[in-house]
């Protein structure tokens, strides 16, 4: 009777653990919220582009929905647009939904890389008109707590524009 209990508890000790332990997914969806704030700093795009190449940029992330969500807002000089992407956690997958000013909603799924430096979101599907290009990758690369760079590549037919942003939190 005392090994069944033992083993009962062990058993149910295990369980608690698995329950608490954070999924890759959950490590890096709680990552990126640690860049709630503003940011800014410059845009290179490859091809360059003379509406973003070598302007000033700004990006605000606030997590909202009781946590449950994390909202990414950026904005370009001179440019009107304000693109809005949400990150957040489906079942056990980090997934986002960019709300493109090309029209569309692309959803990309993250996987964190080994060393725990970058956040990377791969294309899953797009809802809504691709015709003037969409949203199709993107990399949120961790420096320190002030300093970070995100890469977002735009598709236009099959040619890729990536955008390279060095940003440093604002004070």
């Amino acid at each position: 009777m005392k090994s069944l209990r033992l083993v009962l508890a062990v058993a149910l000790v295990s369980l608690s653990a698995a329950a608490f332990a954070q999924s890759d997914a959950q490590k890096s969806f709680a990552q990126l919220k640690t860049l709630a704030g503003s940011w800014e700093g410059v845009v290179k795009t490859f091809p360059p582009t003379p509406e973003a190449d070598g302007k000033h940029a700004q990006t605000t992330l606030r997590v909202t929905s009781m946590g449950n969500a994390l909202m990414h807002e950026m904005r370009i000089e001179g440019r009107e647009d304000d693109p809005i992407t949400m990150f957040y956690m489906n079942d056990d997958r980090l997934t986002l939904t960019h709300y493109c000013d090309a029209g569309n909603r692309p959803r990309m799924a993250a996987k964190a890389s080994p060393d725990g430096k970058t956040v990377e979101f791969e294309f899953l599907d797009v809802a809504g008109s691709t015709q003037y290009g969409h949203m199709h990758h993107v990399v949120f690369t961790f420096i320190d707590a002030n300093h970070h760079t995100e890469d977002w590549t735009f598709m236009v037919g099959d040619k890729p524009v990536q955008a390279h942003f060095e940003l440093q939190r604002a004070k």
